[in-house]
């Protein structure tokens, strides 16, 4: 266990034969983790590479070819270790598993304390964390990427401990599982082969929600004046949204069927939300809504170009609540159809009434 944040560059005389990567979630950051993926797998071909990620993501990896296994874990249960004993069992049990596994290389992208504790538990020789990890969860590692700020994308930070790691910065490819069964299955929710724009309107935060019932108004727009048909899509909670004249997805795709219902979309509209970083991987043309966040540290990677915000004294807060809301109730709507329109145009989608 290191008590300094200055260690030196690991050194590797033959490819590690097991690796971990420890990112359990959540969606946009398991998306930002997938060009480190790429590159161990460039770099080590014949490794075997884990990775440690929560149920609720754990679909978005399925059946990825450059993963060998996906270690379930369950952030809820152990969440629970400091006020249960059963849970705290359980998380002991779950630690001499990983140690079981024998690793050579762990990779902590969380960066928590949690995480940190999982990473000494697995008994690794190199244990890689960064200098920006929070809750001390640096102190369980034996390696330090040096990373000074937070101002800067998550993909380059992550792009910064594979470089530390000698696995260079580029390409930076995002690489998805969904196969032709997951087109498939979506092609068989949506009506004939109509273009189509997907709406993405629930986040886990209240505050990063741009109002329902302005995408129930981009509706008819996106209709009149691009010929899309509007696909409403995301969790459980999208179903229950009243957005007319839409075909609501909510809740019927696994994170694999979203990849595919996203990658063929003509246009996606989305607030900060984790299938937003999924679009942007993906190339489609794009319209982003932030409001409390910042899009330089968790925007659509190198595509400032989709964002619409407002320019207002109190954005970015990063706050989870607010009594106004300014920064997104008084978005409308016209700003993010000429966004649109700028969008489609530049990655040569037609505009069929126009």
């Amino acid at each position: 266990m290191t008590l300094s944040k200055k260690t030196p560059r690991p050194t590797f005389d033959t490819a590690p034969g097991r690796i971990l990567i420890i990112k359990p979630s959540a969606i946009g950051d398991v998306v930002h983790t997938l060009p480190i993926l790429n590159l161990l797998r460039r770099r080590w071909p014949k490794s075997h590479i884990s990775w440690l990620i929560t149920p609720a993501c754990a679909g978005l990896l399925e059946g990825h070819p450059q993963i060998d296994e996906l270690i379930p874990f369950d952030r809820k249960l152990f969440g629970k270790t400091w006020k249960s004993i059963t849970a705290a069992h359980q998380l002991l049990l779950f630690g001499l598993a990983l140690r079981g596994r024998k690793f050579d290389l762990v990779i902590d992208l969380q960066g928590l304390f949690r995480s940190g504790l999982l990473t000494i538990q697995t008994g690794a020789k190199y244990r890689v964390g960064s200098t920006s990890a929070r809750e001390f969860g640096w102190v369980f590692c034996t390696h330090l990427a040096p990373l000074d700020t937070w101002n800067q994308h998550a993909v380059e930070r992550y792009l910064s401990v594979a470089e530390y790691l000698g696995l260079g910065r580029s390409p930076v490819e995002f690489i998805f599982p969904t196969d032709d069964t997951d087109r498939h299955a979506v092609a068989d929710l949506l009506p004939g082969n109509e273009p189509y724009a997907v709406l993405l309107p629930t986040t886990h935060w209240e505050t990063k929600r741009w109002p329902v019932e302005k995408f129930a108004a981009l509706v008819e727009p996106l209709q009149e004046r691009f010929g899309l048909k509007s696909v409403v899509a995301g969790d459980r909670s999208a179903a229950g949204l009243h957005i007319p004249g839409a075909i609501n997805l909510g809740g019927k795709t696994t994170l694999r069927k979203l990849t595919a219902l996203l990658e063929r979309a003509s246009l996606v509209i989305a607030n900060d939300t984790g299938p937003m970083h999924i679009a942007s991987a993906l190339g489609r043309p794009l319209v982003t809504l932030f409001g409390p966040t910042s899009p330089i540290q968790t925007g659509p990677y190198q595509r400032m170009d989709s964002v619409v915000q407002l320019d207002i004294p109190c954005s970015p807060c990063f706050s989870r609540k607010c009594t106004h809301q300014s920064c997104l109730r008084q978005l409308e709507i016209e700003p993010v159809l000429q966004l649109a329109a700028t969008q489609m145009t530049k990655n040569d989608i037609r505009i069929t009434n126009q």
